[in-house]
């Protein structure tokens, strides 16, 4: 009875054992199957910013080699403000031919049009040619670092530090890149800014040397989904599979930031997946056009004229679900008179955009000419009630 009792409880332990450990097992596989492919995301509207989904947004996260965006966007304002161009002769250094990882294989001595460098590192990702570009603007890497720090503040990149000018993992000793994708989007909105950073990247192919070298874009959602034109990948074993991807359909484009995903696959796939399903929800509707006559007079009690319309000074669109147009509004901010003379394009009031209440955006609304100040006489009988 005792040896039958001590095998009862040994076969119940061995089958409640089991039990636990196969639900273990199931619970350890379930929750790999809930976790996410990607480490943190985020989707945003370029032009204004808006936030359509995404989660961790200010995870702080090595961007790889995202960081040329910021090398692209610094060259451009460069050129922007006259102080480089696209033409200029870029020499190669020892140290920029000596840089590892993506490259065109630059010689030192070797002379290059900043142009083509700037091919080479958005289209093939090239790490010598960000170098020789850093150097050749701020005359060595640390000072142009240092520009990439102050422009992301500027910017408000609050999660971000840079440490290169390419993105490659750091050596014994030095610390990495970070960001985050709410950084990394403020960082693509300036990017846009300049049409051409989105004609480089969006080159599927190009040859590179007099042809002698082919530059194969790494940003494969170029050939994966209709309307995707940049923007920039990046990858090393810590950093995992990062994209920022930017798309347009008719007049909606966004950006999608990728970070932390462990295949280049499922990278791609989460982009295309985000995008088109915001593309799907979301329509870009045109609130106010540069230019639009504001349908309120204001009275100008001492101007040559008694009264003025206002223009709007600039366009304004936003990007709403499309059943919920009905809640996007605009209300017209105007004083009922002002005093003086009023000079060509200056504010008279504004036009306030609200969606579904909250306040989304203002355009101003200016004077489309001067108005003097009219004389005594005038302004006496309009006073007095008898007209200019």
């Amino acid at each position: 009875m005792k040896k039958w009792f001590i095998l009862s409880f040994l076969l119940l332990f061995a089958v409640t054992g089991a039990d636990a450990r196969t639900k273990a097992t199931k619970k350890s596989a379930q929750s790999r199957e809930e976790e996410p492919p990607y480490r943190a995301y985020l989707v945003v509207e370029a032009s204004t910013g808006k936030v359509l989904e995404g989660r961790q947004a200010h995870l702080k996260w090595p961007p790889a080699s995202i960081t040329k965006l910021m090398v692209a966007l610094l060259v451009m304002e460069k050129v922007s403000a006259g102080e480089a161009r696209l033409d200029d002769r870029v020499s190669v250094s020892a140290k920029a031919s000596k840089m590892g990882g993506s490259q065109v294989y630059l010689k030192e001595g070797e002379t290059f049009s900043l142009g083509d460098l700037m091919k080479a590192m958005l289209v093939a990702s090239a790490n010598d040619a960000a170098y020789a570009m850093a150097e050749f603007i701020a005359g060595s890497e640390e000072p142009f670092i240092r520009m990439m720090n102050d422009k992301a503040k500027a910017l408000g990149m609050l999660d971000s530090t840079f440490r290169s000018v390419h993105g490659l993992p750091p050596s014994k000793g030095e610390e990495e890149d970070i960001t985050s994708c709410h950084d990394l989007a403020l960082l693509s909105r300036a990017v846009l800014n300049y049409p051409k950073i989105l004609e480089w990247t969006s080159i599927r192919q190009d040859a590179f040397r007099d042809g002698l070298f082919i530059l194969n874009n790494h940003n494969k959602l170029l050939f994966k989904m209709p309307g995707a034109d940049g923007l920039k990948t990046g990858y090393y074993r810590k950093a995992g599979y990062n994209v920022v991807a930017t798309a347009e359909k008719k007049d909606l484009r966004l950006i999608a930031v990728i970070l932390g995903s462990p295949t280049a696959k499922t990278r791609d796939a989460v982009a295309v997946e985000k995008l088109n399903a915001n593309f799907a929800l979301y329509e870009m509707v045109q609130v106010v056009n540069k230019g639009d006559l504001i349908e309120r007079d204001v009275l100008l009690p001492q101007g040559e004229v008694p009264q003025i319309r206002g223009i709007a000074s600039h366009a304004f669109a936003y990007p709403v679900p499309s059943k919920s147009r009905h809640l996007l509004t605009s209300e017209i901010r105007l004083p009922e008179a002002m005093e003086g003379e009023i000079k060509e394009n200056q504010k008279l009031g504004e036009v306030v955009i609200m969606f579904d209440k909250e306040e989304v955006g203002k355009v101003d609304i200016v004077a489309p000419r001067a108005v003097p100040k009219a004389g005594s006489l005038t302004i006496l009988r309009r006073k007095l009630g008898l007209g200019s």
